[in-house]
């Protein structure tokens, strides 16, 4: 660990003096592919930034840019179950260009095998919005299976095996690392994106996501991950234009996020979630869907409609659907702050078994446990995957006695 802490020191103390945050900020710059070429040219090496002054950067002025007949862009939403993951593409001047906002859940594939399904080799920035387990899912497996170019992380760690795996991926590929912060703005060709969230870290995880506003010509995308609507409010509070035609919706459209206000500021045409078939954390909750519908914003989910892919020239978008489907609010929506309270850090295992697998198994599920509590529920969710029943000792107060413990009551397992 303390390597990769040199490793990100070092490459976050390169990415300054390339963009001159050491002198006077300059004006955003497109990146170009070839050093000696025009700066309005592409450069796939690095993505430069301008930080604003302490005064601008207090008020940022996320003014909107305009399009000239720009080639298209596609923003797949991918349908990863009960996680998160969305792949934008666009060709500029003869590149492609491709980011990678979040990478689904890590006991699966589907990130990796879409990517590799639509003949991806390179991805120029691979964004994971928070340290949980279902939106860097994948990302070790992406960074050892593509070529990556830079990669972007709140700066809030985890103990998890999936966000170890990650640092180690990281540090094995030599990949470019930094962490972006409230008021940055950053150009990939004629792609501008403008960092929302957070200011600062303090290891809140969720309520520390990255946030994003992405402005391609005159259409505008908001992404937000698992920020709560403090967070929202905090956005507001700092003076963003975060009005947007598309927003993906916070937490996989729990009612912790998608503030009323927050919404409204927005005021999208389209809200789009990400969230597994039948999950039983009951995303998206009731009030959320019936908020959005009350904006007369379309709405649409993974969980209904399969992957959503957006495409736009600039101008106008269109939205494809693999699978047609109506939201309604659901009928088996929690009681309890489900998403108050825990990560929806994997795909529910919804069939009966005759234990509970410790590596699949819901929040509520993980508390018939003998010793395990919320608070411990969520801990053993954020510290997945678990190799035997005494790997569970991760896990704060849980000792050998509590183990063996565990073990008698014969209810946990690795496997249904």
């Amino acid at each position: 660990m303390n390597n990769y802490k040199l490793l990100v020191l070092f490459s976050f103390f390169t990415i300054f003096l390339l963009s001159g945050c050491l002198q006077a900020p300059p004006e955003p710059e497109s990146i170009d592919k070839n050093e000696s070429s025009p700066s309005d040219t592409i450069d796939k090496e690095k993505i430069d930034s301008s930080t604003p002054s302490k005064e601008e950067s207090d008020l940022p002025d996320l003014t909107e840019r305009g399009s000239n007949d720009l080639p298209e862009l596609k923003v797949h939403y991918i349908n990863v179950g009960q996680a998160d993951s969305t792949l934008l593409q666009f060709p500029y001047e003869g590149d492609d260009f491709t980011i990678l906002i979040d990478a689904g859940n890590w006991n699966r594939n589907d990130v990796v095998n879409y990517l590799a399904s639509h003949k991806i080799s390179e991805i120029d920035l691979a964004i994971g919005t928070h340290p949980d387990a279902d939106h860097i899912g994948q990302l070790d497996k992406v960074l050892n299976t593509f070529d990556v170019g830079e990669v972007w992380l709140s700066g809030n760690t985890s103990n998890s095996q999936t966000f170890q795996r990650l640092l180690q991926a990281i540090d094995a590929k030599g990949v470019d690392y930094y962490e972006p912060r409230m008021g940055e703005e950053f150009e990939i060709g004629p792609l501008k994106m403008d960092v929302l969230y957070p200011r600062t870290i303090s290891e809140q995880d969720n309520d520390e996501s990255i946030s994003l506003k992405i402005t391609y010509g005159d259409v505008r995308f908001i992404f937000t991950g698992d920020a709560s609507t403090d967070d929202e409010l905090k956005m507001l509070q700092s003076g963003f234009n975060v009005e947007a035609d598309i927003l993906q919706l916070g937490h996989h459209g729990s009612s912790t996020s998608t503030h009323p206000r927050f919404l409204s500021a927005v005021h999208p045409d389209v809200a789009i979630y990400s969230a597994g078939v039948d999950n039983s954390y009951g995303h998206p909750h009731d009030e959320v869907v019936e908020r959005v519908r009350g904006s007369d914003a379309q709405l649409y989910g993974t969980n209904v409609h399969g992957t959503i892919i957006v495409t736009t020239d600039g101008k106008d978008y269109n939205l494809l659907t693999k699978k047609d489907g109506t939201i309604t609010p659901s009928s088996n929506s929690p009681n309890n702050d489900d998403s108050t309270n825990h990560n929806s850090n994997s795909e529910p295992n919804t069939s009966k078994t005759s234990c509970i697998n410790i590596n699949e198994a819901t929040f509520e599920q993980l508390q018939e446990i003998t010793h395990i509590g919320p608070a411990r529920a969520q801990e053993l969710i954020n510290l997945r995957p678990f190799e035997s029943i005494d790997d569970l000792s991760r896990i704060n107060g849980i000792g050998p006695s509590r183990i063996e413990d565990i073990k008698s009551q014969g209810l946990p397992c690795l496997g249904g």
